[in-house]
């Protein structure tokens, strides 16, 4: 089982991201749990027809101790087994604890054991790396983090500290980084930008996806690009991202 992380700053695309990671890995005949760790709870909606599906931390208010693990996962396209942590009542409470309790559930219930996915994916909100955003990078959830940065300023400025923060974690056998992805949003000198960023953290870049107007085109279906346009140029993109993930 491979269980990657991938962080990024809040608006960079990094939800659409995983989605079409993880139908393309599907495509390729891997069993894909994607685990959203984001408050708003959208990270699989476009692999479950554009809706939000139940949150753990929803579904663990409702049913208390009769929470059974198909209460919290859904399959989505390509049978990608789909969950999302969710968060507090805006203003109440910690999200953070939110995802920590959402993944000790997950172990209560042995989730990993019983569905036996090859690769797990958590898409975690990444201007903040702390509490519970850190969990994903504790030692047993996953093995490499993957940071989703375009060549804006802020989100450069994000990467950075996330990939400062995995560093940090590094000695103590958390996860370490694997590379950035360049989500490109096509400002100028874009690449150049972000491997000078990748040189500054030691890092690679593992992938430059392009801008596209069909990934926008294939939200609005509810869909992911490698669902809907499995054909289209953009698709083969994310299928390359998939090998170099495996």
């Amino acid at each position: 089982m491979k269980k990657i992380a991938i962080y990024g700053k809040g608006g960079i695309g990094k939800s659409t991201t995983v989605s079409n990671l993880s139908r393309a890995l599907s495509a390729k005949g891997k069993t894909v749990m994607q685990i959203g760790c984001d408050p708003k709870a959208d990270s699989t909606k476009s692999l479950v027809g554009g809706k939000r599906i139940p949150t753990i931390l929803d579904t663990l208010k409702e049913k208390k101790k009769d929470t059974k693990l198909n209460d919290l996962i859904v399959v989505g396209d390509g049978g990608v087994l789909c969950l999302e942590a969710g968060g507090p009542t805006p203003g109440i409470g910690c999200a953070g604890r939110g995802i920590i309790s959402a993944f000790e559930k997950l172990e209560e219930l042995n989730a990993y054991d019983i569905y036996k996915p090859d690769v797990v994916i958590y898409d975690v909100l990444g201007d903040v790396v702390c509490g519970g955003f850190a969990m994903p990078l504790r030692k047993g959830y996953s093995d490499e983090v993957f940071i989703v940065t375009s060549g804006e300023m802020m989100s450069m400025y994000a990467a950075n500290n996330i990939a400062t923060a995995v560093k940090q974690f590094s000695n103590r056998e958390y996860a370490s980084l694997g590379g950035l992805i360049l989500n490109a949003k096509n400002i100028e000198n874009e690449t150049k930008l972000v491997e000078n960023l990748s040189k500054e953290l030691k890092t690679t870049i593992i992938q430059r996806i392009p801008r596209n107007p069909i990934v926008q085109k294939a939200e609005n279906l509810g869909k992911t690009v490698v669902e809907a346009f499995p054909e289209d140029d953009m698709s083969s993109v994310y299928m390359e991202l998939a090998e170099k993930i495996i």
